[in-house]
C-alpha cells in the first residue's frame, strides 16, 4: 500500500487559501479575519501536539496510557458541551450531565467495535482505540449538546403548559413526553442527516484519507458504515442519556417544574 507524502510546503500553499479568506473578510468588512487567524493557528497547534502524543502512545500501547488519553478527550468533549449551552443548567450540573452522557455512550460504542468487528491485539491498542474514540466523541456531544440546548429552552418556552399539566394532576413524565420527544430529535437529526447525505453529496474524511492512503475503495466504505454505524449508535445512547438526565434535573420528586435549576435563574 502506497501513500502521497505531504511536506511542509506543500501544506503552506494549501494555507494560501486561508490567506485569502482573510483578504476577502478585510476587504468586505465581515471582521473575521482575526477569528480566521487565530483559529488557524490553534488547529495548527493542536493538530501537531496530537501527532506527535500519538505517536508515543502508539509506541507505548499501554492500557494505562491509552486510558488517561481517553479520558483526557471525554473531559474535553464535557467542556464542549458546556461552552455550546447558552442558557441551561449551572456549570457544575452541565459539565456533569454532559461528561456523565459522553462517558457512557462512547465507552459502549467503542468497547463494541474493538470486542466483536476491529479486534486489534491487544484490545486496547491506541491505534485504534483513540480514532474511534476521537470519532464517535466528536458527534456525541454534538447530539448532546443539541438535546441538552432544546430541552431547557424549551422547558422555559413551554412552563405555562407544563406547569398546567401537572396542576392538573399530571405526573412529570406525561407533561415532559412532548419535550422529550422534541429534544431527541433535534439531537438525533445531525446524524441522521450526515447518513443521507455520506455518499451522494459527500465523501467522509475517514474515507477519503483511506483512498489518498491507497486503501481500496471497497475496503474504504466497509470501514466509513462501520464508523457511521459506531456514531449513530453512540450519539443516540449519549442523547437519550443526557436528556433524560436534564429531564429529572429540571423536575423533583413532588412532580415540580424546577427552572431555578437552570443558569439563568439562579445567577
Amino acid at each position: 500500500m502506497t501513500y502521497i507524502s505531504l511536506e511542509i510546503s506543500d501544506l503552506a500553499l494549501a494555507a494560501l487559501l486561508l490567506v485569502i479568506n482573510a483578504g476577502l473578510s478585510l476587504s468586505l468588512q465581515l471582521g473575521l479575519e482575526r477569528a480566521l487567524i487565530i483559529a488557524t493557528l490553534r488547529m495548527v497547534v493542536q493538530l501537531a501536539l496530537v501527532g506527535l502524543i500519538l505517536t508515543k502512545l502508539f509506541a507505548l500501547a499501554s492500557p494505562f496510557w491509552t486510558a488517561l488519553a481517553a479520558l483526557v478527550m471525554i473531559g474535553f468533549a464535557g467542556r464542549e458541551v458546556v461552552a455550546r449551552q447558552q442558557e441551561g443548567f449551572t456549570r457544575f450540573w452541565a459539565y456533569g450531565i454532559g461528561t456523565g452522557a459522553t462517558l457512557v455512550a462512547a465507552t459502549l460504542a467503542v468497547l463494541f467495535a474493538l470486542s466483536t468487528q476491529v479486534q486489534p491485539d491487544p484490545w486496547y491498542d491506541p491505534r485504534y482505540a483513540l480514532p474511534l474514540l476521537g470519532m464517535v466523541l466528536g458527534n456525541t456531544m454534538t447530539g448532546i449538546s443539541l438535546g441538552l440546548q432544546a430541552l431547557t429552552e424549551g422547558a422555559k418556552t413551554r412552563r405555562t403548559a407544563v406547569e398546567a399539566q401537572l396542576t392538573l394532576g399530571a405526573t412529570r413524565r406525561l407533561a415532559f413526553r412532548p419535550l422529550l420527544r422534541d429534544s431527541l430529535r433535534t439531537a438525533l437529526m445531525p446524524i441522521i442527516n450526515a447518513m443521507s447525505a455520506t455518499g451522494l453529496v459527500a465523501l467522509p474524511g475517514m474515507m477519503t484519507g483511506q483512498i489518498l492512503a491507497g486503501v481500496p475503495p471497497v475496503e474504504a466504505v466497509k470501514y466509513q458504515l462501520l464508523i457511521m454505524f459506531l456514531i449513530a449508535g453512540g450519539v443516540a445512547v449519549g442523547a437519550i442519556a443526557a436528556v433524560l438526565a436534564g429531564y429529572f434535573r429540571l423536575t423533583d420528586g413532588r412532580h415540580r417544574l424546577r427552572l431555578d435549576r437552570l443558569k439563568s435563574t439562579d445567577t
